[in-house]
């Protein structure tokens, strides 16, 4: 057999589709391989099409599908015909059995719980030599360039929120170990990432499952202090995770842990938390008024759910106040989907989907608002700004944000002067503000 360093490097057009979580398993498993990987443009060119897919609510499985029968369309007629692997939380959402009746074209089924499986599973498939058991550490092929990463702690989520999916498809919480943590984010620093933003469905339950209590401020003291890093973001709090202590260390730890809260709150009058099943029903201005008690100037983002069932006029006409009183820095909201295998998708009063649009719509105008202000007091200011990449339709214009802006899901600062490339934190005068986008002068 010949040894892996003489084996040409394996041509590879992959696809991650839903959220960062699914990145970085595409990341972990092509970095994994027992051969180099050389991405290529066209599926044609490729020995491995590898498309990772999403499954939390139904048009997210629709774009999925979409994307297998495009991959499955375009490879029709090729000479050589890559290997077709088709991973992610469809997969583990329906089944590979189901699937591969629908779509007998994939030649491999990648499921969510094989995860750990994956690179042994596709290497055998390719004929390539064994990957090594551990597909952590160095074992990551960054597709988000040179300024930020993804770092998935945990799988799975240890909540059973009537309208989510996740626990169904990725199973319970299931805790990375801190050391591997500690080591995954030192190979992200070596190969030059300056933001890394610390993933999981709830942040707040690191460590339960291994037996460690309120363990996430233990784990940060452990990054905080890691050489390179510039930037530490949490994404996906869970609200009553969100415990004095941890925010005393956010406060008293400062830079480079940044005051960035993500804490999805779905909703806020009481009635419609109680039928999602949500924590601080009674009050969910509880969780926010202990974060600004603590850190006042702290970026909150968080997300709510319209138009489930039983909401009405008046419950909506609360939420609305909330978000006008609140002021967050970034809101996302949805339209609830009614997903089978739910406990939501079987009450009573579903709404109907006009009503949800329209309360989607209203609420964003609402946020719009708010943003544009929120962001116009930093004009005229000078703050750091991490570049992210070369914006692709003015030559001399990158794409970056500041630090209350998180990579994919909040604006982003448009950054134009000397010094401005891509991994580069470049101090900036703040000249310009849209709804939700910043323009810098270097």
């Amino acid at each position: 057999m010949k040894s892996t360093s003489s084996l040409k490097p394996l041509s590879v057009w992959s696809l991650s589709l839903g959220c960062p979580k699914n990145r970085v398993d595409s990341e972990r498993l092509l970095g994994s391989l027992s051969v180099a990987v050389r991405h290529v443009e066209h599926m044609g060119r490729a020995r491995l099409v590898f498309i990772n897919t999403c499954g939390f609510i139904e048009p997210a499985v629709q774009e999925s599908v979409r994307a297998v029968v495009d991959a499955v369309n375009r490879l029709e007629g090729c000479e050589k015909k890559p290997l077709l692997a088709v991973g992610g939380c469809m997969v583990g959402r329906y089944g590979a059995e189901e699937l591969a009746r629908e779509l007998p074209e994939v030649d491999i089924w990648l499921p969510t719980a094989d995860l750990p499986r994956w690179p042994a599973m596709l290497a055998a498939a390719l004929a390539l030599p064994e990957p090594p058991a551990h597909i952590l550490g160095g074992g990551r092929l960054l597709s988000t360039g040179p300024s930020y990463a993804w770092l998935k702690v945990g799988e799975g989520c240890r909540h059973k929120c009537a309208f989510c999916t996740i626990p169904s498809i990725r199973g319970g919480l299931a805790s990375l170990t801190a050391d591997d943590i500690v080591d995954e984010a030192r190979a992200l620093l070596a190969q030059g990432v300056r933001e890394i933003d610390l993933v999981a469905q709830d942040l707040t339950s690191w460590g339960v499952d291994l037996g460690i209590k309120h363990g996430l401020p233990g784990l940060l003291e452990r990054l905080v202090g890691l050489e390179g890093l510039a930037w530490l973001r949490l994404l996906y709090l869970y609200p009553s995770g969100v415990t004095p202590d941890l925010l005393r260390f956010i406060r008293d730890a400062g830079a480079p842990l940044l005051p960035y809260l993500d804490i999805p709150l779905q909703h806020a009058h009481p009635n419609v938390l109680a039928r999602m099943g949500r924590p601080f029903a009674g009050d969910p201005r509880r969780v926010l008024d202990a974060v600004r008690a603590v850190l006042p100037d702290a970026a909150v983002r968080t997300t709510f759910i319209v138009g489930y069932p039983g909401e009405t006029e008046e419950h909506f006409d609360t939420l609305c106040r909330f978000v006008e009183e609140s002021r967050f820095q970034h809101v996302g909201v949805f339209a609830y989907q009614a997903e089978e295998g739910t406990e939501a998708a079987t009450l009573p009063d579903q709404v109907p989907d006009a009503v949800k649009q329209w309360r989607r719509d209203s609420l964003m105008e609402i946020q719009a608002d708010i943003s544009a202000s929120l962001l116009a007091k930093h004009v005229g200011s000078r703050l750091p700004v991490l570049v992210d990449a070369p914006h692709p339709d003015w030559p001399g214009l990158h794409k970056g944000r500041v630090w209350f802006q998180a990579p994919e899901v909040d604006g982003m600062t448009y950054v134009s002067g000397p010094g401005v490339v891509p991994g580069a934190l470049v101090e900036c005068d703040i000249v310009e503000n849209g709804d939700y986008d910043l323009t810098a002068l270097a």
